[in-house]
C-alpha cells in the first residue's frame, strides 16, 4: 500500500468532520484526546489514522472528563492540543474548561451540536449549546467560540481557533452543528507557506525571573512549558503572578479575574468576525449562523426578487458576541429576524444589542433545520 501524504494540499471532497481534523493538523495540532460521540466521532476516527503519520499523538480516553484533562496537560508540555465532542460530552468537560481558563492553557474544543437535553437526538442537528459554550463553567471568564457554516469553514475556522487560542491563551471552541459536520463539499487546502499559523508567546527572561502569570501589555502572559527549564506553579486556585495560591485575597481575585475577562473583551474588535450580505439598505435583517445561515441566504435573495429590502448578518464569532455589528444594523433596520435551532439563545444577545429595534425570533427544533421558505415567510411578515 502506498504511503499517504503527511500533509494534504489542493482541492478535496470531504465532510465537515474530516475537514476539521485536517485543519487541526494544518494548524500544528499534534495531540488529540477524545471519546467517541455522535456526531463528532469522525474527527477522532480520522485523527486516529492521520496523527501517527505526522508524528502526532492520538489517545482515546475513558471519557470526556479525561479527554479535556489530557488536552490541558498536553498543552502545558508545549503541544497544540484538541478534543472533539457533542453536547453531553461538552457538559462533562465544563469543570476542566474552567481549569484551562484559569491556568491559561491554550487548547481547542470542537463541539458538534445535536438536539438535547440529555442524550436527545444523537444523529440530528441542533444549536442548543450556544449559551453552554459561553457560561458552561462556573465563575467569571470570557471564551472564544466560532460557528462554521460550510465544510471549507470547518477547515479554515479550526485553524483560526488554534491561532486565537495560542494568541490569547484561552480555550477556544469550534461550535459546529451536525449538518455542517456531516455534509460533503469541496475544500481547498492551501500550502503550509500560505497558511497563517500563530504560536504562543515564550518568555524572554531568565528562568529565575520568570513569573508565569505576569502579563504583557496585551494582558496575555508569555508561556513557558514543562521541560523548558522553568520552575513554576500552575494552579486552578486564585493565584498571583507567580502562580502561588492566594485564595483569601480579594485584591488578587479581582486583578486575576478581571484580566482573564479583559484580555478577550479589550481585544474583541480583533477577534470578532461576521459576514454581511446586502445590508447597505436592508429594512429587514436576518441574523443566523451555522447551517441555518445557508437557508437564510437563499431567503434574503428571494426576498430581494420580491422587492423586499432584506439582508443577512451571519455571526462567525459567537463569543465574544458581535454586539457592535448588531447595534449598527439596528440603527437602520426596521426589524431583525433571528433564526436558531433552539428555544432562544443567541437571540437574547441580539435583543440586548438591538435596543429598541423589534426582534422577531424564528425558533425550530427537531430533525430539520429552517427552510428558506420558512425564513422568507418571516421576512415577509416583518416587511
Amino acid at each position: 500500500m502506498a504511503k499517504k501524504e503527511t500533509v494534504l494540499t489542493g482541492a478535496h471532497f470531504m465532510n465537515g468532520d474530516v475537514a476539521c481534523a485536517e485543519g487541526a493538523m494544518a494548524a500544528g495540532c499534534r495531540f488529540f484526546a477524545g471519546y467517541p460521540i455522535t456526531p463528532a466521532t469522525e474527527i477522532a476516527e480520522h485523527l486516529s489514522q492521520r496523527m501517527p503519520e505526522i508524528g502526532g499523538i492520538y489517545i482515546q480516553m475513558e471519557d470526556e472528563i479525561g479527554s479535556i484533562a489530557a488536552v490541558i496537560g498536553a498543552s502545558y508540555t508545549g503541544l497544540k492540543a484538541m478534543t472533539a465532542t457533542s453536547g453531553p460530552g461538552f457538559s462533562l468537560m465544563q469543570e476542566n474548561i474552567g481549569l484551562a481558563v484559569m491556568t491559561e492553557a491554550p487548547c481547542v474544543i470542537v463541539d458538534v451540536m445535536r438536539g438535547g437535553p440529555s442524550t436527545g437526538q444523537p444523529t440530528l442537528p441542533g444549536q442548543q449549546d450556544v449559551m453552554q459554550a459561553k457560561w458552561g463553567s462556573h465563575g467569571d471568564y470570557e471564551i472564544i467560540a466560532l460557528a462554521p457554516s460550510s465544510v471549507q469553514e470547518m477547515f479554515d475556522l479550526t485553524i483560526e481557533a488554534f491561532n486565537l487560542s495560542e494568541t490569547y491563551r484561552v480555550p477556544t471552541i469550534l461550535l459546529s452543528d451536525e449538518i455542517v459536520a456531516h455534509m460533503w463539499e469541496k475544500v481547498v487546502i492551501p500550502s503550509a507557506e500560505k497558511t497563517k499559523i500563530v504560536n504562543r508567546k515564550k518568555p524572554n527572561v531568565h528562568s529565575d525571573n520568570y513569573m508565569p502569570f505576569m502579563p504583557d501589555d496585551d494582558l496575555v502572559p508569555p508561556m513557558a512549558c514543562f521541560g523548558e527549564g522553568f520552575s513554576f506553579h500552575a494552579s486552578g486556585l486564585t493565584h498571583d503572578e507567580h502562580g502561588y495560591p492566594q485564595t483569601q485575597s480579594s485584591e488578587v481575585q479581582q486583578r486575576l479575574v478581571r484580566r482573564l475577562c479583559d484580555k478577550i473583551r479589550k481585544n474583541a474588535d480583533k477577534i470578532v468576525k461576521v459576514e454581511e450580505v446586502m445590508l447597505e439598505d436592508a429594512d429587514v435583517v436576518v441574523v443566523a449562523y451555522g447551517i441555518v445561515a445557508r437557508a437564510a441566504l437563499s431567503a434574503i435573495k428571494k426576498a430581494r426578487e420580491e422587492g423586499i429590502k432584506a439582508g443577512l448578518l451571519r455571526p462567525i464569532t459567537l463569543w465574544p458576541f458581535p454586539e457592535k455589528s448588531v447595534a449598527k444594523i439596528a440603527k437602520q433596520a426596521k426589524k431583525i429576524v433571528v433564526a436558531e435551532m433552539n428555544c432562544g439563545q443567541l437571540v437574547r444577545e441580539v435583543e440586548r444589542s438591538a435596543k429598541e429595534t423589534p426582534v422577531i425570533f424564528l425558533s425550530k427544533l427537531g430533525e430539520d433545520p429552517h427552510t428558506p421558505m420558512e425564513i422568507l415567510e418571516a421576512i415577509r411578515r416583518s416587511s
